[in-house]
């Protein structure tokens, strides 16, 4: 006797059961509903790519999560997002695309990082990206937001709030404090959130030292509204010139973010938002949702000054956000979102044979397809309890039952699986109920 394996999955990889499946893939259509509402074009990359593309940007972390093999003499990778193959696309196709570029792509990536709730190995990502020819409109960083908040509007989700900032407020107040040692510092205030203000100014202070620590610890916990934190900002006396453009930019984002009718209380400056990927130059932005913060980030990205600098001379500056589908999906199940989430069925109706009435089900399942009504016919014996429970367990709203009766006269039987009315009805009249 052969022994049998027990069948499993590997840890960070996400499998769901049919009726959480259909909500995903509900969610997942009214993403490109809305995204492509906005202009965007729908593209798509391979999931393996030369090693040497993938690596011409990344490293640190990214670079010992990423997944390589060989196949034989090429070597080869998994791509770990979505960013870094648009950067190779561009590139290569740079005379036949119109620019701005306008794309989304949604697919998955893989990175080999630890396991943990929320956070998976294998992962959709739903990504929007412009890309310009030499310069790039700070109207488009706002209208990825726009466009962002009007997903989360079509699925349902209210609580949340984008956390914005610019790296050139911060890069430029360190060039202020002649401290060149950036990327820790950034590293360091990426992490306040989770170590608290006390550990933060203590690595800060090792870093920099006391003064320069409680200057920055001060200008990034600055509070008030959105208009009174610029306004603090302006007023610091800070002549650095990237600065100076940071707030400059935000501020005009934020005008953008009111053009379009973004409510504020879906936005707010958090100076203390850096992304960790170093590629970002200018706006960044996180998505958390309210009362939910200790899940994270569920939507992030921001602007980097030259898209494609490892494949191509030519300045292509970019914007770009992202949503982690698998990630989010996830967090919505565990605060309780999806128990209640209504979604389209696969199926209108179920088609239930009694007795031999197989022929007369056929065609009536032949006059609901002609009209684009999906429906099925349930083949299967067994008593009508056991084919009802069937329709209830796929959330299929209607049944059409058809005995030897119905056959003879003519007729169907209809029942509302929602309401629970059933009623007897001439087969030409099928088609005003859908």
């Amino acid at each position: 006797m052969n022994k049998k394996v027990k069948p499993s999955i590997l840890p960070g990889f996400m499998e769901l059961l049919s009726r959480e499946q259909l909500i995903f893939n509900d969610i997942l259509s009214k993403i490109i509903k809305v995204y492509e509402q906005n202009g965007f074009i729908p593209m798509d990359t391979p999931v393996i790519e030369k090693e040497e593309v993938l690596l011409a940007k990344a490293g640190g972390e990214t670079e010992k999560q990423i997944y390589r093999f060989n196949k034989g003499d090429t070597p080869l990778a998994l791509r770990f997002d979505l960013t870094v193959p648009l950067a190779r696309f561009v590139a290569q196709y740079m005379g036949e695309l119109t620019f701005p570029f306008k794309r989304y792509q949604i697919g998955k990536v893989y990175r080999g990082e630890k396991s943990q709730k929320a956070r998976y190995r294998e992962f959709y990502q739903c990504d929007l990206d412009i890309i310009g020819n030499k310069e790039l409109s700070i109207g488009n960083d706002a209208l990825l937001i726009s466009t962002i908040t009007s997903v989360f509007s079509e699925i349902g989700l209210k609580g949340f709030k984008f956390l914005l900032s610019n790296r050139k407020i911060l890069g430029g107040l360190l060039e202020e404090l002649e401290i060149k040692e950036k990327a820790n510092v950034f590293r360091i205030i990426d992490r306040y959130d989770k170590v608290g203000k006390e550990r933060f100014l203590q690595m800060l202070d090792e870093e920099v030292g006391e003064k320069k620590a409680n200057i920055i610890n001060e200008i990034i916990t600055f509070k008030g509204t959105n208009k009174e934190i610029i306004s603090k900002l302006k007023n610091i006396n800070i002549k650095n010139e990237s600065f100076k453009a940071g707030i400059s930019e935000i501020e005009e984002m934020i005008l953008y973010l009111e053009l379009f009718n973004i409510c504020e209380e879906y936005y707010k400056i958090d100076l203390k938002i850096i992304r960790g990927l170093d590629y970002y130059t200018g706006s960044v932005f996180e998505t958390v949702l309210d009362g939910y913060e200790k899940y994270g980030s569920i939507c992030s990205g921001g602007r980097y000054n030259d898209l494609a600098q490892y494949y191509t001379d030519k300045n292509l500056p970019g914007v770009g956000i992202s949503i982690g589908l698998t990630r989010l999906f996830s967090i919505l199940k565990e605060i309780g979102f999806i128990d209640n989430y209504e979604y389209i069925p696969v199926v209108d109706v179920l088609i239930i044979p009694i007795g031999n009435t197989i022929n007369y089900c056929a065609n009536v399942w032949k006059v609901l397809q002609d009209k684009g009504i999906k429906s099925e016919i349930y083949f299967e014996e067994g008593k009508l309890k056991k084919k009802l429970s069937y329709a209830n367990n796929l959330n299929i709203k209607a049944v059409i039952i058809i005995g030897e009766d119905e056959c003879d006269n003519g007729n169907i039987i209809y029942k509302n699986m929602v309401s629970g009315i059933q009623e007897t009805i001439k087969l030409e009249d099928i088609l005003l109920k859908f």
